[in-house]
């Protein structure tokens, strides 16, 4: 009889067909996502990888109308996936690059990040603050490609789930004199969460009630946080919880102006609400857009919604007013 310790490693936790951790501690991944989208490029938005951080194996996919005839404000989305599975190749978030870039008219920056279990946060929120650094660096003598098409005094940071909590740290990052000082000529105006990934011990309503079948839901949003956040931390980590025991004061922190997107059927709702309530609070120049019946990251589901519509006019209007709310 084979012992105990000879016996086949098991799954132990798996996070959409993407992401499998065996029980004797080995992990497998799966290259693409664990459904089948087709790319939409119709050719008007030019593309290319670009590798920022060499040490840790990471690139970018930056994005550019063909068509222009001025310097274009840039764009950063950080992809979701709850700091476990996602990347800039998956065709889900290439074909919302390409509409981002031909409907805003910007130069669109996809950057991935080191993922959880094997590299736990706070390493994706350093890897996405090397990401702006590295655009910075470009200002004035970087790849002709990005110079000769984008404007770096105006640069615009979103993401989406997991992006969108990374935008809230980088917002706090370089929300300082002494934060905007390391950017040098590149000059952040505005963050956009989209249904940002926050967490907390005390659940809110959106959660508590989030129904099984959702596209996020509690099971799901508690493996996710429980695999990447460091071992044995809760979810009031300051990576998760932005206003937890152990998180810093936010009331001195510069924010540029900030878009909050949720959606009414989206687990993280409450949270994002709260959220965006609080800086509000403080002064801080938040905007919440609640989009009503919709369900987590509909915008990367289904670019071509009509909610998704809904959103990219919004998008184009905080840009093209440099994130005032009017």
């Amino acid at each position: 009889m084979a012992s105990e310790d000879s016996a086949e490693p098991v799954v132990v936790d798996e996070c959409r067909g993407v992401l499998f951790v065996y029980s004797d501690g080995s992990v497998v991944r799966r290259s693409g996502p664990g459904f089948a989208t087709p790319v939409r490029d119709d050719g008007t938005v030019e593309w290319k990888d670009v590798e920022f951080d060499a040490a840790h194996g990471l690139g970018l996919r930056l994005y550019r109308p063909r068509e222009r005839n001025q310097l274009l404000p840039m764009f950063f989305y950080y992809h979701g996936g709850g700091f476990c599975i996602g990347s800039r190749t998956w065709p889900n978030c290439q074909n919302y690059c390409l509409r981002l870039a031909a409907e805003l008219g910007a130069v669109v920056v996809a950057p991935d990040y080191r993922l959880g279990p094997e590299h736990r946060l706070p390493a994706a929120i350093d890897d996405a603050a090397s990401a702006l650094l590295w655009l910075a660096s470009q200002a004035g003598g970087g790849d002709p490609w990005l110079t000769e098409a984008a404007d770096f005094t105006r640069v615009f940071v979103s993401g989406d789930s997991a992006g969108g909590t990374i935008a809230h740290h980088l917002a706090v990052r370089f929300g300082s004199a002494a934060g905007r000082a390391e950017l040098g000529a590149a000059s952040v105006r505005g963050y956009v969460q989209l249904m940002p990934f926050f967490g907390g011990t005390e659940r809110t309503r959106s959660e508590a009630e989030c129904p099984d079948d959702a596209f996020l839901n509690r099971p799901l949003n508690d493996r996710y946080w429980r695999l990447s956040l460091p071992a044995g931390a809760t979810v009031d980590h300051p990576v998760s919880n932005p206003f937890g025991p152990d998180s810093p004061a936010l009331e001195a922190v510069e924010f540029a102006p900030t878009l909050v997107v949720v959606g009414g059927r989206d687990i993280l709702h409450d949270r994002a609400v709260d959220y965006a309530a609080r800086l509000r609070a403080m002064g801080k120049a938040v905007e919440v857009k609640d989009f009503e019946g919709q369900q987590h990251g509909f915008f990367t589901i289904d670019p071509w919604s009509d909610a998704s519509a809904v959103l990219m006019r919004a998008l184009k209007r905080f840009i093209d007013t440099d994130g005032r709310f009017d």
